[in-house]
């Protein structure tokens, strides 16, 4: 991997040139099918290593991975190296996951969610004999959705309103207009089975309360394909992209970050770092947030700063306080992934996603990544990180270098109180990070930790285009196009995006 490369991309000759902006998952992804399909292409990226999201920090024999940590539909991963007949097992181990996820509420109950539909009917039994049924009847509306939502419109750009108008009938047959909560509440009446069946939004940024019911895919998404972790983790999935990336011929820049995109007769010809480095491509795509790209990299474009006017009165997606810590010992009886429920459900979700109040309680993602691989930590010894979502700060306006050490350790004394009464004499390293380093770090708007909220009105056509309207050589990829965050979205925006590049450039 080149941290500085000065090869150069020019659009003279037979050769077409692209650059893309940012070596996040959907940034290398576009980037693998670029190079492969005969497109010059290098990837710039402004951090010193390459992931995005999936940055990662190694600390006294730990390692730490920034997220995303869940891997579903492994499929489409292995799809950037058959392109070019190539086997992704050549670069990148996937684990197997089981339970998927371990759902914790605090009055002790403990539900373990998997694709094991014998052991998932006892899970169910147990909350409500009745809902066994029911929860049938939601697969079965979970396979419909994946049918119309993933399969058939997950990689098509959404370009103009007669597109959408097109995919409208059918996702009104799944009443798309209806909140995942809603609808899974139709199904089943228990109030847990209801929060395990609806939380799977919020790692996508969405309110079960108000993110369409189309987004129940996810269900059926990892009852087929399964849920995964990347041995070593999931640095090791971008690294082995950067390796196949580099193996077609492809260039990566890194610690230089983007400053400017040139325009010039409406069309994107230059790209400008903070270094100085300078260069020309045929096209440019952006992997970074889409605020950015469009206020900052084109801000001094007319369509960059009409773009950025517009996109400011959009909503986004909550912000992310994680606690990463290393500790003192092992234990096989938390689960690589776990959902701490807190009292509170729906109150809280207004907390996060209406009101900005930093609540007393909360619900956490806890990630256990060395109970599945023991690498991740020195022998004898354990890798976390504890996550909750808070609202981002265009809605909390507090001063995270000063509340942030405060909420670590209430966030640390509630896995204490649940899981491992003595946390705090075994931690051997301990860090946090909040919105303010997602907007500092990622050029974050407001410190999302997803871009636009995933509701139906900034989804498909009103999320931002895989080719923008007015520079027709610039394109996006990443969480705030079509069809949204999460690695299976922002790789299906990366395969929407290249359609279009290859289809404009050869």
């Amino acid at each position: 991997m080149n941290a500085v490369s000065n090869g150069t991309a020019s659009n003279g000759g037979g050769t077409k040139t692209a650059c893309v902006i940012g070596a996040g998952f959907g940034g290398m992804a576009l980037a693998i099918r670029l190079q492969g399909a005969g497109i010059q292409t290098t990837v710039v990226e402004g951090r010193d290593k390459p992931g995005g999201r999936a940055y990662y920090w190694e600390r006294d024999g730990f390692t730490f991975d920034g997220g995303p940590t869940v891997v579903t539909d492994p499929a489409c991963l292995t799809e950037l190296w058959e392109a070019t007949g190539h086997d992704m097992a050549e670069d990148v181990e996937l684990m197997p996951v089981k339970p998927f996820y371990r759902l914790n509420w605090p009055d002790g109950t403990n539900f373990d969610y998997s694709n094991d539909h014998k052991k998932l009917f006892a899970e169910i039994e147990k909350l409500n004999p009745a809902d066994v049924q029911g929860y049938q009847r939601f697969l079965e509306y979970s396979a419909g959705v994946y049918e119309e939502g993933y399969l058939k419109l997950g990689s098509v750009p959404f370009l103009d309103f007669k597109s959408m108008l097109k995919a409208a009938p059918a996702l009104a047959k799944k009443q798309a207009w209806r909140s995942v909560y809603s609808m899974v509440s139709s199904f089943v009446e228990n109030e847990k089975l209801r929060e395990a069946l609806s939380f799977h939004t919020l790692l996508v940024g969405g309110n079960p309360m108000s993110t369409s019911a189309i987004y129940a895919l996810i269900h059926k998404l990892e009852m087929d394909g399964g849920v995964w972790w990347t041995r070593g983790g999931t640095n090791r999935l971008i690294a082995g992209m950067v390796r196949h990336f580099e193996r077609l011929g492809g260039t990566i820049r890194l610690a230089d970050p983007v400053e400017r995109v040139h325009v010039e007769s409406d069309r994107a010809q230059e790209v400008e770092t903070k270094s100085g480095w300078r260069e020309r491509f045929d096209a440019v795509a952006s992997n970074a947030d889409i605020m950015h790209s469009y206020r900052d990299l084109l801000g001094r474009s007319q369509r960059g700063w009409r773009m950025g006017k517009r996109l400011a009165k959009k909503r986004f997606s909550p912000g992310l306080f994680v606690v990463h810590f290393g500790l003192e010992g092992t234990w096989p009886g938390i689960a690589h992934h776990q959902i701490l429920f807190g009292p509170r459900y729906g109150g809280l979700l207004d907390d996060i996603y209406k009101t900005g109040v930093l609540p007393a309680d909360f619900s956490l993602y806890l990630h256990h990544p060395t109970v599945t691989d023991p690498s991740m930590a020195p022998p004898g010894k354990s890798t976390f990180y504890a996550l909750a979502p808070v609202a981002h700060m265009g809605k909390l306006a507090v001063d995270w270098a000063e509340i942030g050490p405060i909420f670590e350790k209430r966030i640390l004394d509630e896995v204490g109180r649940r899981l491992i009464p003595d946390i705090h004499d075994r931690i051997v390293t301990k860090f946090h990070y909040a919105p303010k380093d997602f907007a500092t770090d990622l050029n974050a708007h407001l410190g999302s930790a997803f871009s636009l909220e995933p509701v139906l009105t900034q989804s498909a056509y009103f999320r931002g285009h895989n080719r923008d309207d007015t520079i027709r050589n610039f394109y996006l990829v990443g969480a705030g196009t079509h069809p949204g965050a999460g690695i299976p979205g922002v790789v299906g925006s990366a395969k929407a995006t290249a359609g279009l590049m290859l289809e404009d450039m050869l």
